[in-house]
């Protein structure tokens, strides 16, 4: 008998579970990000999802951040009044643009890239374990997908990424970008590098929110993550 209550329970609990992670994106109280120069809406996929156009709806519901200060917009990029200084800078998330044609020495259009930006992109950096933010994505076809993704890791790191309020990968390996070729020090988090199919999930036609958790290490840039039907 208690067997028997048990797995009655036990499915009950994933029926739940199930209903809560179908339910999410209805629940979910935040929202798409858009601005007078990014269209408004959910980022599409198949298609290039860029990290630095995470949600609206602040601390705890579009991302949790370790501060309330914004490192790269308003403070790295001193506040004056362009958008690419100010993008997002009263928010937590850490953001910064990639910069091209410096001199003396080259930031993201380094020699030291193995893989090249696409010029003044805007990216999640200063990330720290236990971070996360969300992303509101519109899903051209249910499928599976695989994911490319655009970052910097002077250290190599881990991340994760959730689907709807439920983990869809396991524990992602980034291999750092570290190369002690460079002598610029502060350069070692500007080596730009493109981790081919870091993972594949399963998506919902339409709404679906995904969730970008860090893991360890930290110490990332994240640009984007550009997802294409997988190979059949």
């Amino acid at each position: 008998m208690r067997t028997k209550i048990f797995s009655v329970s036990l499915i009950a609990a994933f029926t739940v579970a199930a209903a809560n992670a179908q339910s999410f994106p209805s629940q979910y109280k935040g929202t798409p990000y858009g601005d007078s120069r990014y269209h408004d809406g959910p980022q599409k996929i198949p298609g290039r999802v860029f990290c630095a156009y995470y949600d609206f709806g602040g601390e705890g519901i579009a991302y949790h951040d370790i501060d309330a200060k914004n490192h790269g917009s308003g403070e790295l990029n001193t506040a004056d009044g362009t958008y690419l200084h100010e993008f997002r800078m009263n928010e937590g998330v850490d953001t910064s643009f990639v910069k091209f044609d410096r001199k003396p020495d080259p930031v993201d259009d380094n020699p030291y890239d193995k893989v090249l930006p696409p010029r003044d992109m805007l990216y999640v950096g200063w990330t720290e374990p236990g971070e996360w933010f969300n992303i509101t994505v519109d899903v051209a076809k249910a499928g599976t997908y695989t994911a490319d993704f655009l970052y910097t890791s002077n250290r190599g790191a881990t991340i994760s990424i959730d689907v709807n309020g439920k983990p869809a990968t396991s524990p992602l390996g980034i291999p750092s970008t570290y190369d002690s070729a460079d002598p610029v020090t502060w350069r070692q988090w500007h080596h730009w590098n493109l981790a081919p199919n870091l993972f594949k999930v399963h998506l919902d036609k339409g709404k679906n929110v995904l969730t970008v958790h860090i893991l360890s290490n930290g110490q990332m840039n994240l640009g984007y993550f550009d997802f294409k039907p997988a190979p059949k």
